[in-house]
């Protein structure tokens, strides 16, 4: 059976494993989220998320759209390459709702996939 839990190792956890994404990266980006890859020695695809409090002013948003963004990547994780992946939260997120943030994610990995395989 598939598991869908989302775990420590699925997570970036340390300033140096974002700041390798930077470098050279694999990009995939709309006006408001941009994801960043870089292929990873795992066999699962790792994720950060950064949510800049200068776009995102109130906290309960910023962990809400943080909630969203991770439990789309805790479903889909199976279908995604082995990437480590940041992803970059930008003005106008705010204004979507959760249906609307939700398919430009999936919108957003299957781009980045297509990019990594193409």
């Amino acid at each position: 059976m598939t598991s869908y839990t989302f775990t420590r190792e699925l997570r970036l956890l340390t300033p140096a494993q974002f700041k390798s994404v930077f470098t050279k990266p694999i990009k995939a980006s709309s006006a408001e989220i941009t994801l960043l890859a870089i292929p990873n020695s795992e066999q699962h695809p790792r994720i950060g998320l950064t949510v800049a409090k200068r776009f995102v002013k109130k906290a309960h948003q910023r962990n809400q759209i943080k909630r969203i963004i991770r439990d789309n990547f805790r479903l889909h994780q199976h279908e995604l390459p082995p990437l480590d992946i940041v992803v970059l939260v930008r003005n106008g997120v705010v204004e979507m709702d959760n249906a609307e943030l939700h398919k430009l994610v999936e919108k957003l990995w299957r781009k980045l996939t297509r990019r990594y395989n193409g």
